[in-house]
């Protein structure tokens, strides 16, 4: 497909970010299993059911483009879940592994802010004042995640790793 304006390349974008929050529901799941410290648990399964809704309201979204929200696949994400998955086979000490599984839930975090911090300029730009709203609240949800993988690795699981 080629794309021939910034509408287009708007739209596109969003079914790529569409396919980071797929990927993500079904990867989660994964990573909370490898957890062993409570605390992180539960904030990859709460995490869970916020990329659930983050993903209905890019289908929202996208419904009002009239866009198929299936019709991209970010390889990007594709090769960060591989590196969450590596942590998970690779790491037998569970405090190791959980520092591991911080690292790369805070690469997908990080990922998605730049990723949804572009698509809510670009919605500003095309005057897409609907979008920028649900761009903006999700972009706010991503970065209090990744403020609370930080904490949590600050105060519980790189500690406990590093006394390992």
């Amino acid at each position: 497909m080629n794309v021939n304006n910034f509408r287009q390349m708007y739209v596109t974008e969003l079914q790529e970010l569409r396919s980071v929050e797929a990927q993500l529901v079904d990867a989660l799941p994964t990573m909370a299993d490898a957890a062993s410290h409570s605390e992180l648990k539960q904030a990859i399964q709460s995490h869970l059911q916020e990329t659930r809704s983050q993903r209905d309201r890019l289908d929202e979204i996208l419904r009002r483009h009239g866009a198929e929200p299936r019709e991209h696949v970010d390889q990007s994400m594709q090769a960060i879940v591989r590196e969450s998955e590596k942590w998970a086979k690779m790491v037998e000490e569970a405090e190791l592994r959980d520092a591991g599984l911080i690292a790369s839930a805070q690469r997908v975090e990080h990922y998605e802010i730049a990723v949804y911090g572009t698509l809510a300029t670009w919605a500003k730009q095309l005057g897409l004042d609907e979008d920028l709203r649900t761009l903006l609240a999700i972009l706010e949800e991503e970065k209090r995640t990744d403020e609370k993988l930080t904490d949590l690795a600050k105060q519980v699981v790189n500690p406990d790793a590093a006394s390992t």
